[in-house]
């Protein structure tokens, strides 16, 4: 006999079987979810401020452009949430949210880069 994963009861079945019920299971479905879309939507609310605050700063037709790290702390950026990473040739990291970049330099500068995509 093996244990239902949700009401803990005893039941007989299939060998991966692992809910004694439908209603079990979707109990144990909803609530995943519920727990998984709360974390991914923090984070990418985080997200989106960082690309919202990165879209700012550009303007329209440039390409990419250097400020003051401060600005961006100012403005509530999240240095630690992006959504990946590049290297380039020179082997200096560029951290992107979505079609927005930035590359930090030692004397606290930022440069904010804008990806096109084709």
């Amino acid at each position: 006999m093996k244990q239902c994963k949700v009401c803990h009861q005893e039941f007989a079945g299939r060998s991966d079987k692992v809910f004694c019920s439908v209603k079990c299971k979707n109990i144990y479905h909803v609530k995943l979810k519920k727990n998984t879309d709360k974390a991914v939507r923090k984070i990418n609310q985080i997200l989106h401020r960082n690309r919202r605050i990165l879209y700012e700063l550009m303007s329209e037709m440039t390409v990419q452009k250097t400020i003051d790290r401060l600005v961006l702390d100012q403005k509530g950026f999240n240095f630690i949430y992006h959504t990946h990473q590049q290297i380039n040739s020179k082997g200096k990291t560029y951290y992107y949210v979505y079609d927005y970049g930035w590359m930090s330099f030692s004397d606290d500068r930022i440069m904010i880069v804008k990806r096109k995509f084709n």
